[in-house]
């Protein structure tokens, strides 16, 4: 059990990482009110940080 959790931990924080490598400030805030908003059942901070990220993704395709 506590192996599953460190793979976990690990998975995460390098999700995490790599967000704020690609996407700098703004994907680490999409991120945080997107885990904020689960972990709290707060529908509208989950979707505020989904919006960030999705915004974040679609932006260079809507630019060209």
């Amino acid at each position: 059990m506590p192996v599953l959790t460190l793979l976990c931990a690990v998975f995460a924080v390098g999700v995490e990482q790599t967000i704020q490598w690609r996407y700098g400030t703004a994907g680490a805030v999409g991120l945080a009110l997107l885990s904020v908003g689960i972990k709290a059942r707060r529908p509208a901070l989950s979707s505020a940080g989904a919006v960030v990220l999705a915004l974040l993704v679609v932006g260079p395709a809507l630019s060209s």
